[in-house]
Protein backbone atom coordinates (compact mmCIF):
# COMPACT_ATOMS: atom_id res chain seq x y z
CA UNK A 1 0.00 0.00 0.00
CA UNK A 2 1.43 3.59 -0.97
CA UNK A 3 0.02 7.06 0.47
CA UNK A 4 0.18 10.13 -1.25
CA UNK A 5 -1.09 13.43 -0.48
CA UNK A 6 -1.65 16.79 -2.64
CA UNK A 7 -2.55 20.14 -1.74
CA UNK A 8 -3.58 22.83 -4.57
CA UNK A 9 -5.01 26.46 -4.03
CA UNK A 10 -6.02 28.66 -7.02
CA UNK A 11 -7.32 32.80 -6.44
CA UNK A 12 -10.14 33.75 -8.40
CA UNK A 13 -10.40 35.38 -11.41
CA UNK A 14 -12.78 37.08 -13.61
CA UNK A 15 -13.94 35.42 -16.65
CA UNK A 16 -13.81 32.20 -16.34
CA UNK A 17 -15.49 29.07 -15.38
CA UNK A 18 -15.12 27.64 -11.88
CA UNK A 19 -14.23 23.72 -12.83
CA UNK A 20 -14.21 21.83 -9.40
CA UNK A 21 -13.75 18.05 -9.38
CA UNK A 22 -14.48 17.42 -13.10
CA UNK A 23 -17.89 19.41 -12.84
CA UNK A 24 -18.66 23.13 -13.63
CA UNK A 25 -20.21 25.07 -10.84
CA UNK A 26 -22.00 27.85 -11.13
CA UNK A 27 -20.11 30.93 -9.70
CA UNK A 28 -19.48 34.53 -10.97
CA UNK A 29 -15.97 33.91 -10.63
CA UNK A 30 -13.21 30.98 -11.84
CA UNK A 31 -9.98 30.23 -10.57
CA UNK A 32 -6.67 31.46 -11.95
CA UNK A 33 -4.78 29.20 -13.38
CA UNK A 34 -2.32 28.12 -16.59
CA UNK A 35 -4.84 25.31 -16.85
CA UNK A 36 -8.96 25.20 -16.18
CA UNK A 37 -7.59 25.75 -12.49
CA UNK A 38 -9.33 22.55 -11.08
CA UNK A 39 -7.98 22.55 -7.62
CA UNK A 40 -9.59 19.73 -6.50
CA UNK A 41 -8.25 17.24 -9.76
CA UNK A 42 -4.89 19.03 -8.89
CA UNK A 43 -4.55 18.28 -5.23
CA UNK A 44 -5.99 14.77 -6.44
CA UNK A 45 -3.08 14.61 -9.09
CA UNK A 46 -0.67 15.17 -6.36
CA UNK A 47 -1.77 12.48 -3.75
CA UNK A 48 -1.17 10.29 -6.74
CA UNK A 49 2.02 10.71 -8.45
CA UNK A 50 3.25 11.76 -4.68
CA UNK A 51 2.01 7.77 -3.47
CA UNK A 52 3.72 6.70 -6.64
CA UNK A 53 6.63 8.54 -6.06
CA UNK A 54 6.46 10.31 -9.48
CA UNK A 55 6.98 14.18 -8.32
CA UNK A 56 4.29 16.66 -8.85
CA UNK A 57 1.79 17.95 -11.29
CA UNK A 58 4.04 21.02 -11.97
CA UNK A 59 6.81 18.22 -13.23
CA UNK A 60 4.53 16.40 -15.45
CA UNK A 61 2.14 19.57 -16.78
CA UNK A 62 4.46 21.84 -16.68
CA UNK A 63 2.81 25.55 -16.49
CA UNK A 64 5.47 26.46 -18.71
CA UNK A 65 4.60 24.78 -21.71
CA UNK A 66 1.59 26.01 -23.79
CA UNK A 67 0.57 22.17 -24.53
CA UNK A 68 -1.59 22.88 -21.33
CA UNK A 69 -2.98 25.79 -21.68
CA UNK A 70 -6.55 25.57 -20.78
CA UNK A 71 -6.46 22.11 -20.38
CA UNK A 72 -9.39 20.13 -18.93
CA UNK A 73 -8.01 18.54 -15.82
CA UNK A 74 -9.44 15.60 -16.32
CA UNK A 75 -7.06 14.84 -19.15
CA UNK A 76 -4.15 15.84 -16.68
CA UNK A 77 -5.91 13.02 -14.18
CA UNK A 78 -6.62 10.74 -16.96
CA UNK A 79 -2.82 10.80 -18.20
CA UNK A 80 -1.34 10.50 -14.06
CA UNK A 81 -4.15 7.24 -14.19
CA UNK A 82 -2.18 6.01 -17.01
CA UNK A 83 1.04 6.22 -15.90
CA UNK A 84 0.28 4.22 -12.69
CA UNK A 85 -1.53 1.45 -15.05
CA UNK A 86 1.97 1.41 -16.56
CA UNK A 87 3.62 0.71 -13.06
CA UNK A 88 1.07 -1.51 -11.97
CA UNK A 89 -0.54 0.56 -9.61
CA UNK A 90 -4.17 0.89 -8.51
CA UNK A 91 -6.05 3.36 -6.72
CA UNK A 92 -7.86 2.23 -3.32
CA UNK A 93 -9.60 4.98 -2.15
CA UNK A 94 -8.97 8.65 -2.31
CA UNK A 95 -10.43 11.50 -0.09
CA UNK A 96 -10.93 14.28 -0.73
CA UNK A 97 -11.61 18.41 0.72
CA UNK A 98 -12.57 21.79 -0.88
CA UNK A 99 -12.11 24.71 1.33
CA UNK A 100 -14.19 27.83 -0.02
CA UNK A 101 -16.19 30.25 1.69
CA UNK A 102 -17.91 30.36 -1.63
CA UNK A 103 -19.97 29.24 -3.62
CA UNK A 104 -21.79 26.45 -1.76
CA UNK A 105 -20.28 23.35 -2.82
CA UNK A 106 -23.20 20.77 -1.39
CA UNK A 107 -25.03 20.53 -4.66
CA UNK A 108 -22.42 19.23 -6.67
CA UNK A 109 -20.17 17.08 -4.46
CA UNK A 110 -22.51 13.93 -5.96
CA UNK A 111 -21.80 14.96 -9.53
CA UNK A 112 -18.25 15.47 -8.71
CA UNK A 113 -17.44 11.66 -6.61
CA UNK A 114 -19.29 10.84 -9.99
CA UNK A 115 -17.43 12.08 -12.23
CA UNK A 116 -14.10 11.53 -10.27
CA UNK A 117 -14.65 8.19 -9.41
CA UNK A 118 -15.27 7.52 -13.32
CA UNK A 119 -11.70 8.62 -14.00
CA UNK A 120 -10.02 6.56 -11.32
CA UNK A 121 -12.05 3.36 -12.41
CA UNK A 122 -13.28 3.12 -8.89
CA UNK A 123 -16.90 2.66 -7.35
CA UNK A 124 -18.22 6.05 -5.72
CA UNK A 125 -18.59 4.52 -2.82
CA UNK A 126 -14.46 4.61 -2.78
CA UNK A 127 -14.07 8.27 -3.74
CA UNK A 128 -14.95 10.58 -0.74
CA UNK A 129 -15.38 14.47 -1.43
CA UNK A 130 -16.28 16.87 1.39
CA UNK A 131 -16.63 20.75 1.34
CA UNK A 132 -15.72 23.10 4.05
CA UNK A 133 -15.63 26.58 5.13
CA UNK A 134 -12.32 28.18 7.08
CA UNK A 135 -15.20 30.25 8.85
CA UNK A 136 -14.20 33.46 7.17
CA UNK A 137 -10.39 33.28 8.15
CA UNK A 138 -7.42 33.17 5.47
CA UNK A 139 -7.60 34.38 2.15
CA UNK A 140 -10.44 31.13 1.45
CA UNK A 141 -12.31 33.27 4.14
CA UNK A 142 -12.29 36.35 2.57
CA UNK A 143 -13.62 34.64 -0.64
CA UNK A 144 -10.42 35.26 -3.06
CA UNK A 145 -9.52 31.58 -3.57
CA UNK A 146 -10.49 28.18 -3.29
CA UNK A 147 -8.14 25.31 -1.85
CA UNK A 148 -8.06 21.57 -2.27
CA UNK A 149 -6.67 18.46 0.06
CA UNK A 150 -6.38 15.01 -1.04
CA UNK A 151 -5.28 11.94 0.49
CA UNK A 152 -5.09 8.76 -1.47
CA UNK A 153 -4.11 4.96 -1.37
CA UNK A 154 -2.65 2.74 -3.73
CA UNK A 155 -2.29 -0.85 -4.20
CA UNK A 156 1.07 -2.09 -5.66
CA UNK A 157 -0.03 -4.76 -7.93
CA UNK A 158 3.48 -5.80 -9.13
CA UNK A 159 6.17 -6.77 -6.87
CA UNK A 160 6.17 -4.82 -3.58
CA UNK A 161 8.40 -2.31 -3.36
CA UNK A 162 9.62 -2.45 -7.38
CA UNK A 163 6.65 -0.99 -9.41
CA UNK A 164 6.94 3.07 -8.15
CA UNK A 165 10.65 2.85 -9.19
CA UNK A 166 9.83 1.27 -12.49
Amino acid sequence: MLIGQGIDAHRFAPDRRLMLGGVEVPHHLGLEAHSDGDVLLHALCDALLGAAGLGDIGHHFPDSDAAFKDIDSRVLLRRVMQSLAERDLRVHNADLTLVAQSPKLAPHIVSMRDCIAADLGLAVARVNVKATTSERMGFTGRGEGIAAFAVVLLDDAGTTGTAAAR
